[in-house]
C-alpha cells in the first residue's frame, strides 16, 4: 500500500507552507505500510517557539484554503515545542530545533519510504546545522565580550 494521491497533495502543500515560513529540514514519509491509521507523516523544525507557531498556523491556513482540508486534532500549542496536526491522512510535526534532536523521529521511521518534496521545502534540509553553528558562533563572540 501507498499513500493516496489525496495524502500526496497535503504532504506537498504543507511542506511548501513550511519551507515558505523558514522551517528547518522538512522531511515526508510514507508510514501507509506500517500504520493503518495514516498514510503519511511530514516532520519540520524551527530554532524557536515563535516560528514553530508560524509555521503551524501557515501550514493549517493553506491546507485549508487550498485544499479544504481542516485538521481533526491540534496538539501542543501551550508550549509550542513540538506541535502535532491530524488530518487523519497525513499527520504533520513541527517541532523546535531541540525536541527535534531529542526525539528523531527520523530515526524511528527511516525504513519508510521518503516522499518528494518541492524543491523549496527540499533546500531546508540542513538548516537546523546551519543555525545552530552560527548560534555558536554568536555565542562565543557574545561570551568573549563579557571577559
Amino acid at each position: 500500500m501507498t499513500a493516496t494521491d489525496r495524502s500526496l497533495e497535503l504532504i506537498t502543500t504543507a511542506a511548501q507552507a513550511a519551507a515558505d515560513k523558514l522551517a528547518h529540514d522538512v522531511i515526508a514519509y510514507d508510514v501507509s505500510d506500517v500504520l493503518s491509521i495514516t498514510d503519511a507523516f511530514l516532520v519540520a523544525s524551527a530554532p524557536n517557539d515563535r516560528q514553530v507557531k508560524s509555521i503551524v498556523d501557515e501550514i493549517e491556513e493553506r491546507l485549508s484554503k487550498e485544499l479544504g482540508a481542516k485538521p481533526v486534532r491540534r496538539e501542543g500549542d501551550r508550549e509550542a515545542r513540538w506541535i502535532l496536526l491530524d488530518y487523519i491522512d497525513i499527520v504533520v510535526h513541527v517541532q523546535h530545533s531541540e525536541e527535534r534532536v531529542f526525539y528523531a523521529l527520523e530515526r524511528l521511521w527511516k525504513d519508510c519510504p521518503e516522499i518528494e518534496l518541492p524543491a523549496d521545502a527540499t533546500a531546508t534540509r540542513g538548516k537546523a546545522e546551519e543555525h545552530a553553528k552560527l548560534q555558536a558562533e554568536e555565542d562565543a563572540a557574545d561570551f568573549g565580550e563579557l571577559r
